[in-house]
């Protein structure tokens, strides 16, 4: 090996170590760590349809789209976000320290529901006992509901829903950026 590409492999093979190291970590995504807020305490006095989603919290339901849609229905009055998600998606992983803070900041305004797409039902349970929500998640083992919102396949997706029950926004990919996704949950679901 000549002495110019010593220094340029030395360089090259750090770069590489330290990208590898940043790639890496705990399910905790963000890097924010530790435990998930109160949501008992931050989303105490609840109006009852929010409440009920709350008593639900962390539990994968059955149904379908046929059953997510009736809940989406029965949520008319409120903003919906919804995330769609699977435990072995890195990216998925990485949200859901933002989604635990911003369901407890705004969880007595905006329904916040979850959509395991594509997943292992025992992994999936595994990851909601270690990232815990307030809010149940669907079953999508067929994808059913993400093609009914019109992902593209990849994940993780959220989507955002009027007072109305109307989809008024399905943004596509990871949110790397807490102040954006914060900005997305004001813009969309609290707006008007």
């Amino acid at each position: 090996m000549s002495k110019e590409r010593a220094p340029r492999i030395a360089v090259l093979t750090l770069v590489l170590i330290a990208l590898a190291a940043a790639g890496c970590g705990s399910s905790t995504g963000a890097g924010e760590g530790g435990k998930p807020p109160d949501y008992e305490r931050a989303l105490a006095g609840s109006p009852p349809p929010l409440a009920a989603l709350h008593e639900q919290a962390g539990e994968l339901l059955p149904g379908g789209a046929a059953a997510f849609e009736k809940r989406i229905a029965l949520l008319k009055g409120y903003p919906v976000v919804v995330n769609l998600w699977a435990s072995w998606c890195g990216p998925c992983r990485y949200e859901f320290p933002m989604l635990q803070e911003l369901s407890a900041r705004y969880g007595k305004r905006v329904a916040f529901l979850g959509i395991d797409t594509e997943d292992d039902a025992d992994a999936a349970k595994t990851f909601l006992e270690e990232e815990p929500v307030p809010y149940p998640s669907y079953s999508d083992p067929d994808k059913g509901i993400l093609d009914s919102l019109g992902g593209y396949g990849g994940l993780p997706d959220t989507a955002f829903y009027d007072r109305a029950g109307e989809l008024v926004y399905l943004k596509q990919g990871q949110y790397t950026d807490h102040a954006a996704f914060e900005e997305d949950v004001r813009r969309y679901a609290l707006r008007g």
